[in-house]
């Protein structure tokens, strides 16, 4: 991404006069099994949002009527989330979920002061119901603010075969490929209420629910790439359902 689209390289005069729409990646900082850093949650949302902001841009510099013109920025990340799941872990860091509503609440409101959209773009799953409280209460205040989920068709649910793919792709240095090992493969209705109870170390003992000796970077490579259009498709079209997800 072009050092432009990013809201943190702007001064405030860059700001001016202008329909912004400002991206939001939101992240948490959890174990992702013996293999994956903590903060991978966030590294996907970030990545998965940067691309499309660019993809977005291209798309309106290319459209010369004008027709699918958009301003886009791609905020900093909101590295911290819902994460008590995963507190059986070192290295989890959980503000929960009542905070996390509290702190998309206040920063969209802050935000529509300046700029005309926002859009959260979610990497962690356990963020979602906050996500999805706090957009509704922004929306009935009178601001455009959105969620859109980094969820990957068919993926496994943590640190399995789908997110070890795709920092295959992206941060293959920073993945521990001689730790990767199976975790707990049952299907998640399965586990759910021992995970309820006890979290992810009730079912899994290594912090994995998938299989990520299975991972694969171009794999993960074209599902990043099929959710970054996607992403910025719905960013021109901008349609936003009852729940504040941008579809």
């Amino acid at each position: 991404m072009t050092p432009a689209l990013a809201l943190g390289a702007r001064v405030w005069r860059d700001l001016i006069d202008r329909d912004l729409t400002i991206v939001v990646p939101v992240g948490a900082v959890e174990q992702h099994g013996p293999h994956l850093p903590v903060d991978t949650d966030g590294r996907i949302a970030a990545e998965l949002a940067a691309r499309a902001v660019q993809s977005a841009a291209d798309r309106s510099g290319a459209d010369q009527s004008g027709a699918d013109e958009i301003d886009v920025l791609l905020a900093p990340t909101i590295a911290y989330g819902a994460s008590g799941e995963h507190e059986g872990f070192p290295g989890t860091v959980s503000i929960g979920a009542e905070v996390l509503e509290l702190v998309i609440v206040e920063y969209g409101r802050s935000v529509c002061r300046w700029a005309s959209r926002v859009v959260f773009v979610n990497g962690h799953g356990g963020n979602a119901v906050a996500l999805a409280s706090a957009v509704r209460l922004l929306r009935y205040e009178g601001r455009d603010a959105a969620w859109w989920p980094c969820v990957f068709p068919g993926a496994d649910a943590h640190a399995g075969d789908t997110e070890t793919s795709v920092l295959l792709s992206t941060s293959p240095d920073d993945v521990r490929v001689d730790a990767v090992e199976a975790g707990a493969t049952a299907p998640i209705a399965e586990l759910m209420d021992d995970l309820r109870a006890g979290g992810v170390a009730a079912v899994s003992p290594n912090g994995v629910l998938g299989d990520p000796t299975t991972a694969d970077a171009d794999r993960g490579a074209a599902m990043l790439a099929s959710r970054t259009q996607s992403l910025a498709t719905s960013l021109h079209t901008w349609t936003v359902r009852d729940d504040g997800r941008l579809v």
